[in-house]
């Protein structure tokens, strides 16, 4: 028989249907054992898709036998493919390197419960990529962000309680704005489905609901994405979440609702609205330099190393922003471009800041002075993904970024503005990621053990160990073979501007 037609179905069910499964499982390792399964599964399905993306292909699925627009429609083109990819990825590669750093976080009498959480918001994230129906994204939504809230608070840092808290208020008032917004285009088209929205909307003569929704969604999916200053909830979850949870959340958490926002003003608002694409980066673009700089130079003088790194994700956020905000095909392919190589570079970062929690009680960084000297593995990875979210050549980052620089140098008004901003903010980059660096290779450690690490100090274990290399050398790998995120933003870009007047 063959699967194929039912992939994007899979997709969503398999680790849908597992989760429930996985709680069962209590014997020591069995639920790590199961869910890592279930993940990889999930992730061999997206590569399989992408395979046939690449060839030019879109996939599309009738939930239940009901065509659309009256039923539930999954689809899957070049950029549904980018964000697969992403999301399935980390979610597998997490689940692969987690059992050492579940072990010391997680109780194990808890560790089927945060298994099952973990595949619950890897379902959500990609039901949402898949949906091509407003309402199913919302209701994906919600499922992801709800075993995120659990998965953060699930830690033995009670700070996470209060930083969770502030992560749902902000989540619930994005996703109630995205829902408004989604009900006033409904008043006016009388339909959920975004392909048959694209078509309805050119016929509504009353434009001021319109407005309005366009308004709402794009604050929601803002909130929901960290676009500065929207971002408050962001830097103190990723830093009290338990650290798989970090990296997973950070590799494509914020980067699904990019994917929404971006579809939906492109592809519904942009082709219905006059003069929509102008207000579009006329509000996104200023946000997105103020977020590029403001959170560089944050990071700069931060002194923890995992609220360091969860406040640069603000600045790659903007990133990502701006290159959409440019309206044109290769804005749009920087900024698909840099969702996967961001992905790559923070994943890889905070899998080797798990490496060093397995010896470091804290992660302030006057605790990890001379850590390279104990973890020289370690140290070395997380230079790597480091020097790729600086953007040096050879690593994935620069790729991105050059493609970024190419496109802000086509806009005629702004493009020395433009230009600069992307290059302070590397200079800015190389600061505190070189503060990272000088800490671990050059650090004194005559009172690190009194200051929070434990007593013997080696490598992390070895499967842990292997994931962060293996995320190291695709940095390096996609930074000299860049053809596959470059030829599916190139699509991804292609659909997105193929409705644009």
């Amino acid at each position: 028989m063959d699967l194929t037609p039912h992939l994007p179905a899979l997709q969503v069910v398999v680790p849908m249907l597992a989760a429930p499964l996985i709680v069962l499982l209590k014997p020591r390792g069995l639920a790590w054992a199961g869910a890592t399964a279930v993940a990889m599964l999930s992730f061999c399905i997206a590569i399989a898709m992408t395979i046939d993306v690449l060839q030019g292909k879109v996939f599309t699925y009738q939930m239940g036998g009901w065509a659309a627009p009256y039923g539930i429609e999954l689809s899957v083109d070049a950029f549904s493919a980018v964000l697969l990819l992403v999301v399935s990825g980390a979610g597998a590669l997490g689940m692969l390197a987690a059992h050492a750093s579940v072990d010391q976080q997680i109780e194990l009498e808890r560790q089927p419960l945060f298994y099952s959480a973990w595949l619950l918001a890897m379902a959500g994230l990609i039901g949402i990529v898949v949906s091509a129906d407003a309402f199913n994204i919302f209701v994906f939504m919600e499922i992801s962000s709800l075993a995120s809230y659990v998965l953060i608070a699930g830690g033995p840092d009670r700070r996470a309680l209060p930083s969770v808290f502030k992560y749902l208020i902000m989540g619930t008032i994005g996703a109630t704005f995205y829902l408004i917004g989604v009900g006033l285009v409904y008043m006016m088209t009388g339909t959920l489905n975004l392909a048959d929205m694209e078509v309805r909307i050119q016929e509504v003569t009353e434009l001021n609901p319109l407005l309005v929704a366009a308004g709402f969604i794009t604050i929601g999916l803002a909130l929901k994405a960290a676009v500065f200053p929207l971002h408050v909830w962001l830097p103190n979850a990723y830093t009290h979440a338990p650290h798989m949870v970090t990296m997973f959340l950070a590799a494509c958490g914020t980067k699904v609702a990019i994917y929404v926002l971006i579809r939906f003003d492109f592809l519904v608002f942009q082709s219905a609205l006059p003069g929509h694409s102008t207000q579009f980066a006329s509000f996104l673009m200023p946000l997105a330099i103020l977020g590029i700089v403001v959170a560089s130079a944050v990071a700069v003088f931060e002194g923890h190393l995992k609220r360091l790194l969860g406040t640069s994700s603000v600045a790659q956020i903007g990133y990502i922003v701006l290159g959409a905000s440019f309206l044109s095909a290769a804005g749009l392919s920087a900024s698909v471009t840099h969702i996967f190589n961001h992905a790559l570079a923070k994943g890889g970062l905070f899998l080797a800041v798990a490496c060093l929690a397995c010896h470091y009680r804290d992660l302030r960084l006057s605790q990890l002075a001379g850590a390279a000297k104990t973890m020289p593995w370690t140290a070395a990875a997380l230079v790597i993904c480091g020097l790729s979210l600086i953007g040096v050549p050879g690593t994935a980052g620069f790729i991105s970024k050059w493609l970024l620089i190419n496109a802000a140098m086509a806009q005629d008004n702004y493009s020395v503005l433009l230009v600069a901003v992307i290059l302070l903010s590397s200079l800015m980059a190389v600061a505190y990621v070189w503060r990272i660096v000088e800490t671990l290779y050059f650090g004194s450690t005559d009172n690190v053990a009194a200051d929070g690490a434990t007593d013997i100090i080696r490598e992390a274990p070895l499967p842990l160990l292997l994931v962060t290399w293996l995320v190291a050398l695709a940095n390096i790998g996609f930074g000299f073979f860049p053809q596959l995120p470059i030829s599916l933003s190139s699509g991804a870009a292609s659909v997105l501007l193929g409705q644009l007047p």
